[in-house]
């Protein structure tokens, strides 16, 4: 494919209606909006058109990895024959690759996830600061000579983070619950919720924590198991700003214009509350939660600590469809019928789904049923095989040795009809 120039622009500052933070954690019913983006788009109302898989303007979509997702390629080419004019919803939009796709389009969009972590990340997408921006900002928070107020302690944080590495993270953590509203202020929340744990390299270090998985966070008591018998007992001394810096320079040195859009935190079962009944989407790109997978939160605890959360695992599953079979269906219906309320006449609904290998299930009859239990005339217009997750590169398969086999997926397309 040919790579298609993108114009840059200057740093968003749209506001949030209410404060980050804590509010990651008491959330009300209606939610809460995450960021909200103003369009900004070319004269002639287009976006990209097709794009190498390599150019750098695809680089923020990778600025935090998170599991179960769907390639870019997917929601990208399902939105070619979009009209420029069309609104895309994804109501799981998990780290924001409905999101993204939309904006390489040039189109409108609205994301919205349950997880805090996902929230955060995907609201990264709609943000287009420069480099030096979120440098400064980095620098200005660490250079600040107060104190974190709070400094998680025990054996775990001991080992994991280097403490002068783990005081500025702290200070970046409470700066940005206080207040995250900016272009640079989001993406330097997602440029160090991307960095915040990883594998150790030879060369300068990329991640903040000592040797961890980059795509979920090790649970502490066998995350000391692992360091203690493998001699890394002590965490490497890194240099915050430096590892902001160079991964900002990577992510951010070349982003799409801005679209109209915004990302919410909140329950996907209540759409038309929590956007208002102000939206009329067009597209509906997204992809459940895995049947039978709930490990989302416990799996990003660290993540979700940076964000607002606690300083161990949490593993409450508020806001999460039922995981059995029957339930799960009938749940996913009520996640249509929320859909159908903020979409227009004619809307096009595409949805890959898939399960965990342990849940013996029909995909297709689940996907049926869930359509009949939304009681709105949905009318599907095709099932087909998405292949493996393996085959379609979600990041399930970058688990290693933890991962079991994986699942087969479906693609199904539906219709609203009036």
């Amino acid at each position: 494919m040919v790579r298609s120039p993108s114009p840059k622009f200057a740093d968003e500052t749209s506001a949030h209606e209410r404060p980050l933070g804590a509010l990651f954690h008491e959330q009300s019913v209606s939610g809460v909006l995450v960021y909200r983006s103003g369009r900004r788009r070319s004269s002639n109302g287009s976006g990209v058109r097709s794009i190498s898989v390599n150019a750098p303007i695809l680089r923020l979509n990778t600025v935090c990895p998170y599991y179960t997702m769907f390639p870019l390629a997917f929601p990208f080419d399902i939105l070619r024959g979009a009209d420029p004019d069309s609104l895309v919803l994804d109501p799981f939009c998990g780290r924001g690759t409905t999101t993204f796709a939309a904006r390489l389009r040039g189109l409108r969009t609205i994301g919205v996830d349950s997880n805090p972590v996902a929230a955060a990340v995907a609201a990264a997408k709609l943000v287009c600061p420069s480099v030096d921006s979120v440098v400064h900002l980095c620098r200005e928070i660490l250079d600040d000579e107060r104190d974190p107020l709070q400094i998680p302690h025990g054996r775990f944080w001991r080992l994991c983070y280097h403490p002068r590495t783990l005081k500025d993270v702290c200070k970046l953590r409470e700066r940005l619950s206080l207040q995250c509203s900016s272009g640079a202020e989001i993406a330097l929340r997602a440029i160090v919720l991307g960095i915040l744990h990883g594998p150790r390299c030879v060369g300068a270090p990329t991640y903040l924590s000592n040797q961890m998985p980059r795509t979920y966070a090790t649970k502490p008591q066998s995350a000391i198991r692992f360091w203690e018998k493998n001699n890394m007992a002590k965490p490497p001394n890194v240099d915050v700003l430096d590892a902001v810096s160079r991964r900002a320079q990577f992510a951010l040195s070349e982003t799409p214009a801005s679209v109209g859009g915004a990302v919410y935190l909140g329950d996907a079962r209540r759409l038309q509350e929590l956007l208002r009944g102000r939206t009329r989407a067009n597209w509906i790109v997204t992809s459940p939660p895995y049947l039978g997978l709930r490990t989302y939160r416990p799996d990003q605890w660290l993540r979700n600590w940076f964000v607002g959360g606690r300083a161990d695992v949490d593993y409450m599953q508020d806001g999460q469809l039922d995981h059995h079979q029957h339930g799960f269906a009938e749940e996913l219906g009520r996640v249509w019928a929320s859909v159908a309320r903020v979409s227009a006449p004619g809307a096009r609904l595409i949805v890959r789904f898939g399960s965990l290998p342990s849940i013996p299930v029909d995909l297709k009859e689940t996907m049926r049923n869930s359509f009949a239990a939304s009681r709105v005339n949905w009318r599907i217009e095709r099932i087909s095989d998405a292949g493996s997750a393996a085959n379609g590169k979600r990041q399930s398969g970058q688990f290693g040795g933890t991962a079991v086999a994986a699942a087969r997926e479906i693609d199904v397309t539906a219709v609203m009809e009036a």
